[in-house]
């Protein structure tokens, strides 16, 4: 009887050890967890903030473009004026809506933020790259 009661203390203390021990890596687990939630929230902060400013500036290069190409425009002949005057009124919208676009911008999540990147990156390009073709009918 002493042998089973023995036997029996010496294994509660052995499982009370075994849970305290899971509970410690339990919590270490959560808090190990929760760091790396902090660390990735950083990171993606980081690149929004990164390709926000990347962009905010290609959209000022493009007005810029738009601006100088106006300008030419402006000292050119009617005929000129008037063959241009539409591509630059629906750059200038375009440029402003990709402007819009990015200060509207809400977080949805990581699939929603790759997607959007992906999208505003094409059609920022797409801008631009109308833009330099544009130039080059010019010249």
């Amino acid at each position: 009887m002493k042998n089973k009661i023995f036997t029996f203390a010496v294994i509660g203390c052995m499982a009370g050890l075994f849970l305290a021990g899971c509970e410690k890596k339990a919590e270490q687990k959560v808090a190990e967890a929760k760091q790396e939630i902090k660390e990735a929230k950083a990171d993606y902060v980081a690149e929004w903030q990164k390709f926000k400013t990347e962009s905010e500036a290609q959209i000022k290069v493009n007005e810029d473009k738009i601006d100088a190409f106006k300008a030419k425009m402006d000292k050119a002949g009617t005929k000129t004026k008037a063959k241009y005057k539409k591509a630059i009124t629906e750059l200038k919208e375009k440029n402003h809506a990709l402007k819009e676009k990015l200060e509207d911008y809400k977080d949805e999540g990581e699939s929603k933020w790759q997607e959007f990147k992906t999208n505003f990156s094409h059609d920022l390009d797409a801008v631009g790259k109308t833009i330099s073709d544009l130039f080059k009918d010019k010249d």
